[in-house]
C-alpha cells in the first residue's frame, strides 16, 4: 500500500490573519496542493479561530476535489458548524485556548462517552470519523468502542526524538518508531485504517511512510514552511518524494 499526503493549510491562514488580510487564501493552497498530487486537504477549525475561518470551511467544502479533513474539538458549537458544512471526514482532536499547537492525542478512554455521542452525530449525518490519538493500545481499543474506522496516530513523540535528522542509533528514536509501528498494526488488525501525523517533516518522514499498514500522513506546518522557500508546488511534490523509497 502507498502512503498517501493529506496536506495540513492551517498555516497559510495564519499568515492571512497575521495581517487580517486578504491573502494567502488558503482555497487556493487547496488547489496548489491538489495539483502537486496531495491526496487530501485538512484544516483545523478552532474555537478560537485563529488561522482557519468558517468562510474558508464553506469554500473549501465547494471546492476541494480529493478529500477534506476537519480537525475540530468535541463542543457544541464546533459540531454545530461542522455537521452543517458536511466535509469528507472529521478528526476529533482535543483543544486548549492557550497551546501554541494540538498538545497530545485525546483521552478516549476518559472522555468516552463526549466522543462517542459526536461520532454518532456525524456518522448520522454520514460523516466518517477519525480520532487523533497517541499511540497506545488502549486508546485504540476505546476508539474501536467507539465506533470509528479510523485513528490518526500522533507522532510528535517520534518527531521530537529526531528534530535534525534521522540517528538509528539513538535509543529513543528506536523506541518511538518502534511505538508506532507496533500500535499501527495493533490498530489495523483491529479492522481501523490507520493515519499518522504531528511534527513530521522532509527528515524523519520515511520511517512512519514506510510502515506497511499506514494509509495516510498529516502534514502542515513543515511543507508551509519550505513552501515559503521554494513554492508550494514544489513543496508538496518534494514531500511525497521523501515518503518514497
Amino acid at each position: 500500500m502507498i502512503t498517501k499526503l493529506g496536506v495540513n493549510i492551517d498555516h497559510i491562514a495564519t499568515i492571512r490573519e497575521a495581517r487580517k488580510a486578504l491573502e494567502p487564501d488558503p482555497v487556493a493552497a487547496a488547489y496548489v496542493a491538489e495539483s502537486a498530487g496531495a491526496h487530501g486537504i485538512t484544516i483545523h477549525l478552532r474555537s478560537d479561530r485563529r488561522h482557519i475561518q468558517d468562510r474558508d470551511l464553506v469554500m473549501l467544502r465547494e471546492t476541494v476535489k480529493t478529500r477534506l479533513n476537519v480537525e475540530m474539538a468535541t463542543t457544541g458549537e464546533m459540531i454545530s458548524v461542522v455537521r452543517e458544512a458536511r466535509p469528507d471526514t472529521v478528526t476529533l482532536v482535543p483543544e486548549r485556548p492557550e497551546e501554541l499547537t494540538t498538545e497530545g492525542g485525546l483521552n478516549v478512554v476518559k472522555y468516552f462517552d463526549e466522543i462517542s455521542r459526536a461520532v454518532d452525530i456525524f456518522h448520522g449525518e454520514g460523516i466518517q470519523v477519525s480520532l487523533f490519538i497517541d499511540p497506545d493500545e488502549e486508546q485504540v481499543d476505546k476508539s474501536i468502542e467507539a465506533g470509528v474506522s479510523m485513528v490518526e496516530l500522533n507522532t510528535s513523540a517520534y518527531a521530537e526524538a529526531v528534530p535534525a535528522g534521522l540517528n538509528e542509533a539513538d535509543p529513543e528514536f528506536a523506541r518511538c518508531l518502534d511505538e508506532i509501528r507496533r500500535v499501527t498494526s495493533y490498530a489495523s488488525g483491529g479492522g481501523l485504517r490507520v493515519l499518522a501525523g504531528h511534527g513530521l517533516t522532509y527528515r524523519n518522514v520515511y520511517p512512519v511512510s514506510s510502515i506497511p499498514e499506514m494509509e495516510e500522513l498529516n502534514i502542515g506546518h513543515n511543507i508551509i514552511a519550505r513552501a515559503a522557500l521554494v513554492g508550494l508546488r514544489s513543496a508538496v511534490r518534494e514531500m511525497l518524494a521523501a515518503m518514497k523509497p
